[in-house]
């Protein structure tokens, strides 16, 4: 089997629509996501297969360069049977949010913003209260461990 041109350009869509539903807010596109991705996945497979051929449990006169490779179904069939257990627990996971909120849409909470920014201004804060850096290869003390770093306090104090 030679590679379809059109196949591989369906693999590059499903991979793209697939990723671009997952970072969506919706858990009901992130569903729908992830199952595109996983059935890129097997076209991938199929794809990396390589040639056509005959059923690889044959009677006969039938040499091995006419079989087809079996280890390829046999990765589909796995990663058909993964998507759909893992897409069941998504669809639990969206049935129990649906119950919960009324809604399938993953909002920040009011906690979570206030922490972000108590992160972006303590981030803030230290890079305004550092100094600026020498260069790595600038003075020799650099490669030398602080004092805080040696378990004192900043005041001189051991801990």
């Amino acid at each position: 089997m030679s590679v379809s041109l059109v196949l591989v350009v369906l693999m590059a869509v499903l991979y793209a629509s697939g990723v671009y539903l997952m970072l969506e807010k919706s858990l009901t596109r992130v569903l729908l996501g992830f199952l595109l991705v996983g059935n890129a996945t097997n076209l991938l497979l199929l794809i990396m297969a390589g040639r056509a051929g005959l059923a690889p449990i044959v009677g006969g006169d039938v040499t091995p360069e006419q079989m087809t490779d079996p280890l390829p179904q046999a990765l589909i069939l796995t990663a058909i049977v993964i998507t759909f257990g893992v897409s069941a627990f998504l669809m639990a996971l969206l049935y129990r949010s649906w119950r919960l909120s009324q809604g399938d849409s993953l909002e920040d909470d009011a906690d979570d913003v206030a922490m972000r920014r108590r992160g972006d201004t303590s981030i803030a804060n230290d890079e305004a209260d550092s100094a600026p850096a020498d260069s790595e290869f600038g003075a020799d003390h650099a490669d030398a461990p602080s004092a805080t770093a040696r378990g004192a306090a900043p005041d001189g104090d051991r801990r």
